[in-house]
């Protein structure tokens, strides 16, 4: 049986923080599950770590039904989010109800993420009485990284601090089951924390949000093209694997790569057998 998102609320109320991380692939999945980690977002990110976009901008729901159905295979107990990417459910209610059903339906998740506030609210409220579960974004939203002229911090003005406010409380009376906040004042994500029962899960957002999540490539030192502040390495896997690769590339050449332990020979008695029919020098 999969975590289901009465587990995060229960976890709230215990005072128990919530590991999130992304994953993209069945191996990171396994890596995952193992790690007992609760909560997995395939995420939109994945066009930048993975497709090599420029922003998530550019990722189809394709490329999240592909990659989210890889994280299921891998995982058996872990809750699996995954993110409605841009323009997936800006355009019309029903747009949304039916993408998101396709992500539980051909995707295999649990749940959907989606990014904004008030402005989406409604289409939140639908999706929840149809009976998919969503988690909430606010603050600093990726999509929007046009928009609001580049990944800024959110909510250092009066006036923006009132917006997210706003956001979070009209997502919360529309359903989500948690939050994700990004990229905000640690003072903003208290009140946002201890004013509604659902989790909030934090990045970028400080220590007093109920849960925290991270990027898989920026957790295990693997992504080096732009690693963010919020962002703690944990491992250095990006040298350890150009390091591997090299030595690889080394034994090729020089031949020292395969040896006998990674060589298949025949038997003698199959040698002979061969050698009256087949040309073996």
């Amino acid at each position: 049986m999969r975590n289901t998102i009465n587990l995060f609320k229960e976890m709230k109320v215990a005072g128990e923080p919530i590991a999130m991380v992304t994953a993209y692939d069945y191996t990171t999945a396994k890596i995952l599950e193992q790690a007992e980690i609760p909560l997995i977002l395939v995420g939109d990110s994945l066009g930048q770590v993975i497709l090599g976009y420029e922003t998530t901008i550019s990722v189809t729901m394709d490329d999240i039904l592909h990659h989210a159905k890889a994280v299921i295979r891998g995982t058996q107990k872990i809750h699996v989010v995954a993110d409605m990417p841009f323009m997936s459910y800006q355009a019309t209610t029903v747009q949304a109800l039916q993408n998101a059903a396709r992500l539980m339906k051909e995707g295999g998740v649990q749940s959907v993420k989606m990014e904004g506030g008030t402005a989406i609210a409604s289409k939140v409220a639908t999706l929840v009485d149809a009976g998919i579960p969503v988690m909430g974004h606010i603050g600093l939203t990726p999509q929007s990284v046009n928009q609001i002229g580049g990944y800024r911090i959110q909510g250092r003005t009066l006036e923006s601090a009132k917006k997210i406010l706003q956001d979070a409380a009209s997502l919360v009376e529309a359903g989500v089951y948690a939050l994700v906040l990004e990229a905000i004042p640690s003072e903003i994500s208290k009140i946002i924390t201890k004013s509604f029962a659902i989790p909030t899960i934090g990045i970028g957002a400080g220590r007093f949000c109920d849960g925290q999540v991270q990027v898989f490539h920026d957790l295990v030192g693997l992504f080096k093209d732009f690693i963010p502040r919020h962002a703690k390495n944990y491992g250095n896997l990006y040298d350890s694997v150009l390091l591997a690769a090299k030595d690889y590339a080394k034994e090729v050449k020089d031949k020292s790569f395969p040896t006998d332990q990674q060589t298949y020979y025949l038997s003698d008695k199959e040698l002979e057998a061969m050698k009256d029919n087949i040309d073996l020098c």
